[in-house]
């Protein structure tokens, strides 16, 4: 970790010439081979290591200490806590976004995406162009204070409810990244949380019994979305920042290709790197996570699926959206690819950003499931299992 900030190029030479005698390898200024070397090796942790970390990021940003000096708890190995290039908050979030209704977004073109948010009632937009820029929007949504945090490294965008148990956890962005997945802070205690659990990983929340629930969204283009809501609001243009928010301006060059920004330890082939899965996590049945590919469940627009001891249908429309509900018995065999879905019984149910209903019938409720990168996800949850 201290190879790129070592004072000159004699004490980077010194450097390198440890590290290839300890790999056996011939690296250059090579830090992905140099990292993936070592997350294999099953050595103990140095007991000063925290204070080390804190010592090498702080004349970047003196913050950085507050989340390593003082030897903090975790629940993930310190030296896969790799800083993502910025400041915290150096990528700035969005909190309490200026939003427009759908006729003024004129600069928005159909197959824009966007993800799409529905709480009780109140629809919104936040377009991937502006959210690039950003990775985090606080608003206040149908009566919920809700935080969406988007990793652009991993490709994935999750929704969180920010009380849990009468207390507002408020987020920012630390700068630092975790088997390239983004690792939240929150303000009060500077603990770091991981972005695809909601939990906090390192720092004096860990083990509190604290997980943030998920809450639906959907990766959608801006042509279906307004055809469903055409009341939503939209993410405004006006966010106070100056950036290029045209269409893939952001991380264009990474979006392009299947090569990796950061490493992971492992890689799994079975999809490329960024190929695109719906993952789909059951809480109670955190031994069994799931992904499916996208690619997959757009030829199959009605997929079921049990996770833990859960039955789930998953409905996928002509954009690729994916929108997922607990089934509770019921099996559904085809759908209208809009707002109908009708069950083996021929009984046809009315579907919505909430839940499946039908008259007599207690309604289904939607699940939580977001859009990944394969590699992000499966570096996070080694466990997975995949239907492609």
């Amino acid at each position: 970790e201290s190879l790129p900030f070592s004072a000159g190029a004699n004490t980077s030479r010194q450097i390198l010439t440890v590290l290839k005698r300890k790999t056996n390898a011939p690296l250059e200024k090579d830090m992905n081979a140099l990292f993936e070397w070592l997350w294999q090796e099953k050595r103990p942790e140095h007991p000063d290591y925290t204070a080390f970390k804190a010592a090498i990021f702080s004349p970047i940003d003196e913050r950085f200490q507050e989340h390593f000096a003082a030897s903090p708890v975790s629940l993930i190995r310190f030296d896969e806590i790799r800083w993502g290039g910025v400041r915290r908050d150096g990528i700035p979030p969005l909190k309490n976004p200026k939003m427009i209704a759908a006729k003024e977004a004129k600069w928005l073109h159909d197959d824009h995406v966007v993800f799409g948010v529905a709480l009780n009632g109140d629809a919104r937009a936040y377009p991937k162009r502006i959210l690039a820029w950003h990775e985090m929007f606080k608003d206040r949504i149908g009566g919920s204070e809700v935080a969406g945090v988007y990793c652009t490294l991993c490709g994935a965008l999750v929704l969180y409810d920010v009380k849990h148990a009468g207390v507002t956890h408020e987020l920012g962005t630390s700068g630092f990244l975790y088997r390239s997945n983004k690792l939240m802070y929150d303000h009060a205690t500077k603990s770091l949380w991981s972005t695809l659990e909601g939990t906090p990983v390192v720092g004096p929340l860990v083990n509190q019994g604290i997980a943030l629930a998920t809450l639906p969204v959907v990766t959608t283009t801006w042509k279906e979305w307004r055809a469903r809501h055409p009341e939503t609001q939209v993410l405004s243009l006006d966010t106070g920042h100056e950036r290029d928010y045209s269409e893939g301006a952001a991380y264009r060059d990474y979006f392009a290709t299947d090569r990796l920004m950061f490493t992971v330890p492992k890689r799994d082939t079975r999809l490329k790197n960024k190929d695109e899965v719906l993952a789909i996590r059951n809480v109670q049945a955190p031994y069994d996570p799931l992904a499916i590919s996208a690619a997959y469940l757009k030829k199959h627009p009605v997929h079921h699926i049990r996770v833990g001891a859960r039955d789930f249908v998953v409905f996928t429309d002509a954009s690729g959206a994916n929108r997922v509900f607990e089934t509770r018995g019921e099996r559904f065999t085809k759908w209208d690819g809009k707002a109908s879905a009708t069950d083996r019984r021929g009984r046809v149910w009315a579907l919505t950003e909430a839940q499946l209903t039908r008259a007599g019938a207690a309604p289904l409720p939607r699940a939580s499931a977001h859009r990944a990168f394969w590699f992000g996800w499966i570096a996070q949850f080694p466990t997975t299992r995949l239907v492609k």
